[in-house]
């Protein structure tokens, strides 16, 4: 944003500190009203023909601007994806432990990825690796969605769940 004497355009249109329209005008003229009345005269719209500018407190709209963006990032929610591992053979007990722990996740709003290492002649039993991902899917189908199928990438088969929308 350009200020007082920044701007170099010949002619402005001028709006006042209400927002209300005070006429066009050349840049020497606004800024002179804009010292009378003891504000700032800030280019807003550049690329308007003419210019527009208005008089402002440059200073208070900086901090309530400050303020404002404040306020947004507090109220956004960050989330993370938590990762759960599990192996091909993996145990009643272990899977409802590994399942407890995703649904903890999903419950605080976080994405889960859920992924299965294969070892060795592991790799040859992809489907059972399918079943246990599936298992795990149904599991945590009152807290989440399966947002990506399982896949396989490289060694390991990867499945991503997302939390339910809150009703």
């Amino acid at each position: 944003m350009q200020l007082n004497e920044e701007i170099r355009e010949k002619e402005v249109r001028l709006l006042g500190p209400e927002n209300e329209a005070l006429g066009f005008m050349s840049s020497k003229e606004a800024l002179e009203l804009a010292v009378q009345k003891n504000l700032d005269l800030v280019m807003i719209a550049p690329t308007a023909t003419p210019p527009v500018c208005r008089i402002m407190d440059y200073g208070k709209y900086r901090f309530e601007q400050a303020k404002r963006d404040k306020e947004a990032r507090k109220k956004q929610k960050v989330i993370e994806i938590k990762e759960v591992r599990m192996s091909l053979n993996i145990d009643v007990h272990d899977f409802n432990t590994k399942a407890n722990q995703a649904i903890r996740f999903l419950s605080g709003g976080d994405r889960v990825k859920v992924s299965i290492r294969f070892r060795g002649r592991e790799l040859a039993h992809t489907n059972l690796g399918n079943g246990v991902m599936e298992r795990f899917a149904q599991a945590c189908s009152e807290t989440g969605n399966v947002e990506k199928p399982p896949k396989m990438e490289g060694r390991s088969m990867v499945m991503f769940l997302s939390p339910k929308p809150n009703k």
